[in-house]
C-alpha cells in the first residue's frame, strides 16, 4: 500500500488525463477509414494511403520536435499537444456539418495528430521519469498499460454503437473532447517543474544543430541493451501489425465471418492485456527484470504463426481469440518492464530525443512493413502473407539482449 501511495496526487491527475485521452482514442478507433469510405466514398488505395501517410509523414514531422522539446518544460508541451490534437480533430465534424469535408483534410489531420502523438508521448515519458520516484516507475507504467487495454476492450464496441446511432463523425468529436479534458487534467497536476539544462554548446542559440536530430538514435544504437531491445521491439511491433488488415480481409471475405464476430475476436482477448499488466510487477519482483524481459519477449513472438491457421466456423473464431489473448497477455507483461528499463537507462537530458527516435522508428517501420505486406498478400494471398510474418516473428528473440547488458547505464534521476 505504501508503494501505491508513493505515486502521489500529481501522478493521479496525470493518470486521469491519460485515461480520458486513451479512452477517447479507442472510442474513435478506425473512425478515419470509416469516414473516408462512408462519407467520401474513398477506395481501398486511398484508405491505405490515409493509414500509411498519417504514420509516415507524422513521424517525419515529429523528428525535429524531439530535440526542441528536450530543453523545454514538458508539461506545457503536453498541454499544447493535447490542444493541437483537439483543434485538428474538431475541424472534421465542423467541415462535415458545413458540407465541406474532403479527403485532403482527413489526410492533414491524420498527419497532425500522429506528429502530436509522438511529441506528447516523448514529453510525457520524460515528465513521468521526473515525477515518479525511481522505485515506482514500474508501478506507474503498469497502470498506464492496464488503462490502455481497458480502453481497448471498451472503446471500439462503444464507438461502433455511437456511430450507428449518431453518425460517422460522432466518435471523432468525442476524441477531440477527450484531448481537451486531458489538457485540463495535466494543467491540474500543479506544482513546479524545473527548467531543463540548456543545450551545452548553444546556451544562447535557439537553433537546432543537425546532430541534435540524430542524438536519440545515436544514444539508442550505442547502448548495449537499448540497441537490441529497440531493434527487437520495432520489428516485432511491425510484424504483428501487418497481420491485422490481412486477417480482416481473410475473416470478413473468404471465411465468411460477420463483422460482429470479427470485432468480438479482437475485443475479448484484450482482457489478456489487463492480466498481463497486473502480472508484470510481481513477476519482476520474483524472477528479476532480465528474466521477465527475455521470457515475455520470446513468448510474444510465438503466437503470430497461429493466425495463419484460421478457418471458418466457431473453432476458427476460438483459434483467433486464443492466439490474440496469448499474444496480448505476453505483450502486456513485456511493455511496462521495457518502458521502465528504457527510462532508467536514459539520461535526463536525452530522454525526449530517445523516446521520440524510438516512436518515430516504430511508426515508420510499421507503415513500411504494412505497405510491403499488402503487396506480398496481393502476390501470394493473405493467409500466406500472415504465415510469412509469423515465421519471421519466431526469429525476433535472437535480437533480445543477454546478460549484464540489461543493467541500466543512464544517469540516476531524482524524484520531483
Amino acid at each position: 500500500m505504501g508503494q501505491e501511495r508513493g505515486l502521489g496526487r500529481r501522478f493521479g491527475w496525470l493518470w486521469t488525463a491519460y485515461t480520458v485521452s486513451t479512452f477517447g482514442t479507442w472510442l474513435a478507433f478506425d473512425a478515419f477509414p470509416l469516414i473516408a469510405v462512408t462519407v467520401l466514398h474513398a477506395g481501398s488505395a486511398q484508405v491505405s494511403l490515409l493509414a500509411a501517410a498519417g504514420l509516415a509523414v507524422g513521424a517525419a514531422v515529429a523528428v525535429p520536435l524531439g530535440p526542441w522539446v528536450e530543453f523545454r518544460r514538458k508539461r506545457p508541451v503536453m498541454i499544447a499537444a493535447d490542444l493541437l490534437r483537439c483543434a485538428a480533430l474538431l475541424s472534421i465534424p465542423a467541415a462535415f456539418a458545413l458540407g465541406g469535408l474532403t479527403f485532403a483534410q482527413l489526410l492533414v489531420v491524420a498527419v497532425v495528430v500522429a506528429a502530436a502523438d509522438i511529441t506528447f508521448n516523448a514529453a510525457s515519458g520524460a515528465f513521468v521519469k521526473a515525477l515518479v520516484p525511481p522505485g515506482n516507475l514500474l508501478l506507474a507504467n503498469s497502470r498506464f498499460e492496464s488503462t490502455l487495454w481497458t480502453s481497448t476492450v471498451l472503446g471500439p464496441p462503444l464507438g461502433g454503437a455511437a456511430i450507428g446511432l449518431f453518425g460517422p463523425v460522432t466518435t471523432v468529436l468525442a476524441d477531440a473532447v477527450s484531448y481537451l479534458l486531458s489538457a485540463a487534467g495535466i494543467r491540474a497536476i500543479g506544482g513546479s517543474e524545473p527548467r531543463p539544462t540548456p543545450r551545452p554548446a548553444h546556451r544562447d542559440a535557439p537553433r537546432l544543430r543537425a546532430g541534435d536530430l540524430l542524438e536519440g538514435w545515436r544514444y539508442i544504437l550505442t547502448h548495449p541493451a537499448l540497441r537490441p531491445l529497440f531493434l527487437n521491439t520495432v520489428l516485432v511491433n511491425g510484424l504483428i501489425m501487418v497481420a491485422a488488415p490481412l486477417l480482416a480481409v481473410l475473416m470478413l471475405g473468404p471465411l465468411g465471418f460477420a463483422p460482429w464476430q470479427y470485432a468480438l475476436a479482437f475485443a475479448l482477448p484484450c482482457t489478456g492485456g489487463l492480466i498481463g499488466s497486473r502480472l508484470s510487477r510481481p513477476l519482476v519482483a520474483r524472477f528479476g527484470r532480465r528474466a521477465v524481459l527475455r521470457t515475455a519477449g520470446v513468448l510474444r513472438a510465438c503466437w503470430g504463426i497461429g493466425l495463419a491457421f484460421v478457418h471458418s466456423g466457431p473453432t476458427g473464431l476460438l483459434l483467433v481469440m486464443g492466439v490474440e489473448f496469448g499474444l496480448i497477455a505476453c505483450c502486456a507483461v513485456y511493455n511496462p518492464v521495457l518502458a521502465t528499463f528504457r527510462l532508467e537507462a536514459t539520461p535526463a537530458d536525452r530522454t525526449v530525443r530517445t523516446l521520440s527516435a524510438w516512436s518515430v522508428s516504430s511508426k515508420a517501420t510499421t507503415a513500411a512493413l504494412t505497405a510491403l505486406w499488402g503487396l506480398l498478400a496481393t502476390l501470394t494471398g493473405p493467409r500466406a502473407a500472415i504465415a510469412v510474418a509469423g515465421v519471421l516473428l519466431l526469429a525476433t528473440p535472437l535480437l533480445l539482449p543477454r546478460g549484464a547488458a540489461l543493467e541500466p547505464r543512464g544517469e540516476p534521476v531524482e524524484a520531483a
